[in-house]
């Protein structure tokens, strides 16, 4: 498996061919995601093995984009498919990955560990500091899809979603989880 020339491929495509009006799927939320798989991988102990799988999953996840938001992670197992094949993946290695991109689809319904660590990565920010800004380039996504108008309606749409999230893994749960909790309370007080 030849992840770093996997990676770059798709990379590459994303920066191409992403719509310029997606604000929160782009190439830094693809990136934002490798990183914290990683992060989350190496403290939840996988091997070198299930790492590649991982990061390759991570780097293929919202692809589908490139074509249309809509079914978006069906399509990315699809060019998945299509793609790592010639990078030495084989059958059985992107199936795993494609278990992995569609265990993202919201609501997140993993089926084992690595589901469970790309679900919390690719759901990362709902618990760090940079959540108010990375929230805003997804409400301008949204704005942009006529999906929202105004941040109050927002808000009401924040609050039911973090209630309803809830992190998988042990690392997330240790280090994300109480800080989104606090963000959920701030939001809670913005609507009421």
């Amino acid at each position: 498996m030849q992840l770093e020339k996997a990676t770059a491929y798709i990379m590459g495509r994303l920066e191409k061919e992403l719509p310029k009006s997606l604000f929160y799927h782009s190439v830094s939320h693809v990136q934002d995601v490798i990183d914290s798989s990683r992060r989350i991988g190496a403290a939840e102990g996988i091997s070198d093995y299930e790492m590649t799988l991982l990061l390759t999953a991570a780097s293929f996840h919202d692809s589908g984009f490139m074509i249309q938001a809509k079914e978006h992670e069906r399509i990315s197992c699809d060019i998945a498919r299509e793609t790592l094949p010639g990078f030495g993946y084989n059958n059985e290695q992107i199936e795993i990955i494609c278990g992995m991109i569609m265990a993202t689809k919201v609501p997140q319904m993993p089926n084992n560990h690595l589901e469970q660590i790309i679900c919390d990565a690719d759901l990362d920010y709902l618990g760090r500091d940079d959540f108010w800004d990375i929230g805003g380039r997804l409400f301008e996504e949204l704005k942009g899809f006529g999906i929202l108008s105004t941040e109050l309606e927002w808000n009401k749409i924040q609050v039911k979603f973090l209630d309803q999230h809830s992190y998988f893994t042990k690392t997330a749960i240790d280090t994300r989880k109480a800080q989104k909790e606090v963000y959920l309370n701030e939001l809670k007080k913005l609507v009421s």
